[in-house]
């Protein structure tokens, strides 16, 4: 009798070597086109056409040379994930090393920076390439706890030949993005790892759960930071006639004076001091403050010049927004959603209404509340360059995208987007 996805899963948790048999039998039909017994997870599935188009090795893989120590010192002290790391220990590694895992966290490039658990388990760990300074994105090593949460953004579990390397078969891992609250821009991945026989099907939420506590603690101490920034405002703002506002570095305000309390003010990537164009305010100067920014918004508000914007979704990992007029140029990283929602908007310069940008990006024309509330959020940043009833790019803005080379890596996170992309190609 053929089995589901979900079949194979409770399987797993109470036959592991049989489970491992059919995951094999799926993997090796899979790859070489034959009809399987049962067909893989969706997050499998679609994580293997990638690693397909993207030229892996699945019978060796290909392993980069490990970052010097040095390296990954420097990105451990730069990173914010050291700042959760006794969350994180203390919710997973007390679990981990009784049930034989280790504790892997990664930067937001795939290098592992903290390895901890189970001697045994890291020793094995070491055979397989997961050391400190190694690169496990995706489409270096295939589909595995890491790399794969990477890309799709949200918590995976990868059982046995789930994996596409062949050598990592013998594994299981589960793994969570970490997010940074200020901006939702990926920072890391947790996951939990060990051998085949240790694979259990609470191990993800559990995961996961984990990874939410250490986002919650990076909020709040993003919270301590405004309230600290909002000590330094005070007597400055006092001293100010007309609209002015101290923000953090990301944008997130800290006090107002003059004008209504917004919650965050959209920013450049590269923020300095001077005057400058932001799509909420108008024209502006900028004044460096300890942990933000003074602005002040000019006394009367000015005609933005014709625009140029540059939609640059050809990175694998960044995609990018550019705004070029007659006071100056910015760049913005985006989210894969805000990415997407632009993409659509941009190849429908008439304009898309919220049933219509839910039907793209859901396949659902009733999400229309989710869509505007995204769009909201792309307003923040981009301001009277987008016109909305319905959404488009004004008609003054000149839009160029840039795409990747590969139309398949164009938006790989969901099943709809991968429709989007055949359906344009």
């Amino acid at each position: 009798m053929a089995l589901s996805p979900m079949d194979v899963s409770h399987l797993a948790a109470v036959d592991t070597a049989r489970a491992a048999r059919v995951l094999d039998e799926v993997r090796s039909a899979a790859l070489s086109g034959r009809p399987a017994p049962v067909a893989p997870r969706p997050v499998i599935g679609q994580s293997w056409e990638r690693m397909l188009r993207s030229g892996v090795d699945p019978d060796h893989g290909c392993r980069s040379g490990l970052l010097p120590m040095d390296e990954v010192r420097r990105r451990r002290e730069a990173s914010p994930l050291r700042h959760v790391l006794p969350v994180l220990r203390e919710g997973l590694l007390s679990v981990a090393d009784v049930a034989r895992h280790i504790m892997v966290v990664a930067d937001e490039e795939g290098r592992v920076l903290w390895r901890e658990g189970s001697a045994p388990v890291l020793r094995k760990a070491d055979g397989l390439g997961f050391e400190i300074g190694a690169d496990w994105r995706e489409d270096v090593v295939g589909t595995n706890g890491v790399g794969t949460p990477a890309v799709t953004g949200r918590p995976v579990q990868v059982f046995a030949s789930e994996h596409f390397v062949r050598s990592h078969a013998t594994w299981t891992c589960a793994g969570a993005p970490l997010t940074d609250p200020r901006d939702g821009r990926l920072i890391g991945v947790v996951d939990v790892s060990g051998p085949l026989e240790t694979m259990h099907p609470a191990t993800l939420a559990w995961v996961d759960s984990v990874a939410k506590l250490a986002e919650a603690r990076l909020r709040e101490r993003h919270v301590r930071s405004l309230e600290r920034l909002r000590a330094v405002a005070a007597p400055v703002l006092s001293r100010i006639d007309g609209r002015a506002l101290v923000v953090d570095r990301h944008g997130w305000t800290a006090a107002v004076t003059g004008m209504p309390y917004t919650e965050r003010l959209a920013l450049p990537k590269s923020v300095s001091a001077g005057q400058r164009w932001l799509p909420a305010l108008g024209r502006c100067s900028l004044e460096p403050l300890a942990g933000g920014w003074l602005v002040r918004a000019a006394a009367e508000p000015s005609a933005r010049p014709a625009a140029r914007i540059v939609l640059d979704l050809g990175g694998r990992h960044r995609r990018s927004v550019r705004v070029s007029d007659g006071a100056g140029s910015w760049t913005r990283e985006l989210s894969p959603r805000h990415a997407e929602l632009l993409y659509l908007l941009a190849v429908h310069r008439a304009g898309r209404s919220a049933a219509d940008l839910a039907r793209d990006v859901f396949g659902d024309p009733a999400r229309t509340v989710t869509v505007r509330a995204e769009m909201s959020r792309v307003r923040r940043y981009l301001g009277a360059l987008l016109e909305h009833r319905p959404y488009r790019f004004t008609e003054s803005a000149e839009v160029k995208v840039v795409l990747p080379d590969d139309p398949g890596d164009l938006f790989p996170r969901t099943a709809a987007s991968a429709a989007l992309v055949r359906g344009s190609g």
